[in-house]
């Protein structure tokens, strides 16, 4: 059987309604059509496919014994011929919400990330693509400048090429932490720690397909963060500071998002309020970033956006705009531009590609 390519995403949903949704993908012009929806949990915000298991992962709440919210996560097997999800189990995660999940490139073990407890979890992945009971959780502690970051707030988790590190981004302390993977042990231990600008709320980071760099996106203060990265050591350190907006941009504005292309010669960052994909240039030597374009969402709060496998198109989730909007990438200009293709969703917060046979 041929492989397909598919997008699913995720969003903000109660219980008695789809919350996660599958898509079929054409790759000719960029567009999605849903094709199975599954229901019964309660914000599906994020989530992460397994290519080798054909499973997808995705964060939703639970409760505990006191019947106290906590961060859960649900397996669903991905039938690619029948293009169904079925649900296999859920389990619990962290003591806290969620809003990120990754696995590592093994796709034994899944990271998620707690912002309301300042906590990141870890959970093995079953032979039968279940997801297993929580194998540790780690806890942030401390604060920073800004009324928001009066405590620790993990925001995601990122699995470097060798799978030997997880860079864990916490807006609260405005750091940006390296753990070494075991996956043996299905445990983290701490590596390094990155402190950067006061204020700046790290969010999500990307490694660089070939150089030895990592971007992070930083929501408060509106920038992307260029980190050398020492992959034999687990440490990063700060070669460049950008801002995601224009010189003229007077109004209220939050980052979200990040991604390069396959190529890695363009990077992407949202902005939420200016609502636009900030294009950048990426220097092959030293890694840093020049700015190309800030192309309009088109739709108010791009909360998340992913880059197709072949880097014709870009899929943006606006989040108040209840659709998924389809960009052409130029691959020698790295600029954006509608195709006026869009898929309905209501409140889309993650989208992911991936491609199953």
């Amino acid at each position: 059987m041929n492989n397909r390519t598919f997008a699913f995403i995720g969003s903000y949903a109660s219980e008695d309604g789809p919350g996660l949704y599958a898509c079929s993908y054409d790759e000719q012009n960029g567009r999605l059509t849903i094709v199975d929806r599954a229901d019964g949990l309660p914000n599906p915000t994020f989530l992460v496919p397994n290519e080798n298991m054909g499973t997808i992962y995705a964060i939703t709440e639970g409760a505990d014994a006191e019947g106290r919210r906590c961060g859960a996560a649900a397996a669903f097997r991905f039938d690619a011929s029948e293009g169904r999800l079925r649900k296999l189990n859920e389990e619990l995660t962290t003591p806290a919400t969620t809003c990120h999940i990754e696995l590592d490139r093994t796709s034994r073990l899944a990271f998620t990330a707690s912002y309301h407890g300042g906590l990141l979890g870890v959970s093995p992945i079953l032979s039968d693509g279940r997801i297993g009971p929580s194998a540790g959780v780690y806890r942030h502690e401390g604060n920073s400048v800004l009324p928001v970051q009066s405590q620790a707030r993990v925001h995601s988790v990122i699995v470097d090429r060798q799978n030997r590190y997880a860079v864990v981004s916490d807006l609260g302390l405005d750091k940006v932490f390296v753990y070494r993977i075991d996956s043996a042990d299905e445990s983290l231990s701490l590596r390094s720690e990155t402190s950067i600008a006061p204020g700046s709320g790290p969010r999500h980071f990307v490694f660089h397909p070939q150089l030895p760099y990592g971007y992070g996106i930083n929501e408060l203060n509106g920038t992307i963060t260029v980190y050398a990265f020492d992959a034999d050591t687990g440490t990063l350190s700060v070669a460049q500071t950008i801002s995601t907006l224009p010189d003229t941009w007077q109004g209220d504005n939050v980052c979200a998002d990040i991604h390069l292309s396959p190529d890695g010669k363009f990077l992407y960052g949202s902005n939420r309020g200016h609502d636009s994909i900030a294009v950048y240039r990426v220097d092959a030597a030293d890694g840093r970033l020049t700015l190309v374009q800030h192309a309009p969402t088109l739709g108010g709060h791009p909360r998340n956006f992913a880059v197709s496998p072949d880097g014709r198109f870009v899929l943006v989730a606006n989040r108040d705009g209840n659709h998924i909007v389809t960009f052409a990438r130029d691959a020698e200009s790295g600029q954006l531009q509608p195709t006026g293709i869009e898929l309905e969703v209501s409140k889309p917060v993650c989208v992911r590609f991936a491609t199953f046979g």
